[in-house]
């Protein structure tokens, strides 16, 4: 059963610290800690002081119903923070309570509040059309796409709709966690109630445990995931969580972050984070052979996610520091319950702040998994005045997943055993000197046989691939071409099953470049100028 439990609110948290604001007009607290509030009846307070010497602002989390420093709290159901001054116990103070968001960031003091009422009224009416505009925009495609393949979620019992809108609490390893708190670093005094259940997985950094969240209303949990780090990997850590904190990471193909912690007991670093029981895309793809319509929808999301963190531009159109992974593999992508991916484990992630100089991104140093890296990594010639190459290395590092995707999926004929890219041609964990031999100096990719181009669909998605493998790195795809070819391609298959299953015709419709050979009983394609209605060639470069 799906459960909906109340939301902890997210709220600026420091303790006693000097200020400049005077009392007057709209001040900023200056707060840099902002935290889960312990209870889901607490709310977002500020405290504004003057003394003789100093003036001064504390910012907390507190249940209303009861007393705080001799005062009842009053209006703490509004989401601005209008101050009041109050008699305490220890003096005159003025106080605000809100709920929202950070929502006690922002002092009003009353003095002006109803000079600033129509400002008010202006501003929050903007910001509400603007959130508006961002969420409507990013999820508008997704149902689009997804009807697209008249894939429909399984409904959940009851008929209750788990969607990230909401908070779900379940015990059901059938669900996944879909917890819509805070992306920020947990301040509170006492850690989170959490009880580690399972080892489900290993990797350099850190382990990773299925747990439970406790939940303090209810006798309840909340399955989540926690990747634990050891101290002398707090870099790791630290990086992991500033990318994670960025709230224009968010995105449905993007795993879903809840919170991080310094465990100082027991001398470790949390990262907390949504549950997908399905696990790893290696691991799925090793159990599973997939359906044609299947890779379609692995693949698309996949590419979705990816062309998110590339983006510089939010869905609606606001500026967004792009993020390169440099550690894309199949174990590093989770397969979610909707059958679509999601990408996680951002260790190595670098943020491609414009900022940036040079001699920082030569010093980011040649990172990666060996067998997923790409030519240019691997003979460490990255192109550090374009900071597109390091997009462009996630790119070849994806095709190896698609790759992988691809050779489990029955629409190839005759599926084999799960390897990864290069398979036997290296050994299980090959180092960059192994991977140069094959992929620098004998310029091998991965096999596609002249069987898996059967299928009418398959010999488009092939070639995809090639392209997005391509040694030139400027030649290779942009995510958001990858993602929008897919979505052409499943749109293009519907209108021709009913009249054909020639590869020919669906290479002609949509006019993608193919470089390999078909069966002759099929048809054979050597060359087809024009690409994709969308220009993949400069779509994504601007």
């Amino acid at each position: 059963d799906c459960l909906v439990f109340q939301l902890h609110e997210l709220c600026k948290f420091c303790d006693v610290e000097l200020t400049s604001c005077n009392g007057t007009g709209i001040c900023k607290t200056n707060c840099s800690i902002s935290s889960i509030c312990e209870k889901p009846t607490e709310v977002c307070v500020s405290i504004w002081r003057r003394n003789e010497t100093n003036l001064s602002i504390e910012t907390l989390c507190h249940n209303p119903a009861e007393p705080l420093y001799g005062i009842t709290l009053d209006d703490y159901n509004s989401t601005t923070c209008v101050m009041k001054e109050k008699n305490t116990t220890t003096g005159l103070a003025h106080f605000c309570s809100c709920k929202g968001a950070e929502c006690n960031e922002e002092l009003i003091f009353s003095q002006i509040l109803v000079s600033m009422l129509p400002l008010l009224v202006m501003v929050i009416a903007f910001f509400g059309m603007f959130y508006w505009c961002r969420i409507h925009r990013q999820r508008r495609p997704n149902r689009q796409w997804e009807s697209s393949f008249n894939f429909k979620r399984k409904p959940i019992a009851g008929g209750l709709d788990c969607s990230d809108a909401c908070a779900i609490m379940t015990d059901d390893d059938k669900s996944d966690s879909s917890s819509t708190h805070a992306n920020s670093l947990n301040h509170n005094t006492e850690p989170l109630p959490i009880e580690l259940d399972l080892l489900v997985g290993k990797g350099r950094f850190a382990q990773v445990y299925k747990a439970k969240l406790k939940q303090t209303t209810w006798n309840q949990f909340e399955t989540v995931a926690v990747k634990i780090f050891p101290y002398e990997e707090y870099a790791s850590w630290k990086n992991e969580k500033d990318i994670f904190s960025n709230t224009d990471l968010r995105h449905e193909n993007i795993l879903h972050f809840l919170t991080a912690e310094e465990r100082k007991v027991e001398k470790q670093y949390w990262l907390i984070t949504a549950f997908h029981p399905k696990g790893n895309l290696q691991e799925y793809l090793t159990h599973h052979v997939i359906s044609w319509q299947e890779l379609q929808v692995f693949s698309s999301s996949l590419a979705r996610g990816v062309a998110h963190l590339h983006s510089d531009r939010l869905p609606c159109g606001s500026p967004k520091v792009p993020i390169v992974h440099r550690d894309l593999k199949s174990s590093n992508i989770l397969v979610k319950n909707d059958g679509t991916c999601c990408v996680c484990d951002f260790g190595l992630g670098l943020c491609l702040d414009s900022s940036l100089s040079v001699d920082e991104l030569a010093n980011s140093g040649q990172v990666g998994t060996a067998r997923y890296m790409a030519p240019e990594v691997l003979e460490a010639r990255l192109n550090l005045e374009n900071i597109e190459s390091f997009k462009q290395t996630d790119i070849y590092s994806m095709a190896l997943v698609l790759w992988e995707m691809t050779s489990r999926c029955e629409a190839i004929g005759e599926v084999k055993d799960y390897e990864p890219a290069y398979g036997s041609k290296v050994r299980e964990h090959p180092c960059v000197e192994s991977m140069k031999d094959n992929v620098l100096r004998d310029r091998g990719r991965p096999e596609i046989p002249d069987s898996w181009l059967r299928h009418q669909g398959m010999a488009v998605m092939c070639a995809t691939i090639k392209e997005c493998w391509d040694h030139d790195p400027e030649a290779r795809l942009t995510a958001h071409c990858i993602a929008e070819r897919i979505s052409e391609l499943e749109d293009e298959m519907g209108k021709l099953s009913s009249r054909s299953s020639s590869a020919e015709k669906i290479v002609e419709e949509l006019k993608i470049p193919v470089e390999v050979e078909i069966p002759e009983e099929e048809v054979k394609i050597t060359e087809i100028q024009n690409i994709i209605a969308v220009d993949c060639s400069i779509s994504d470069k601007k």
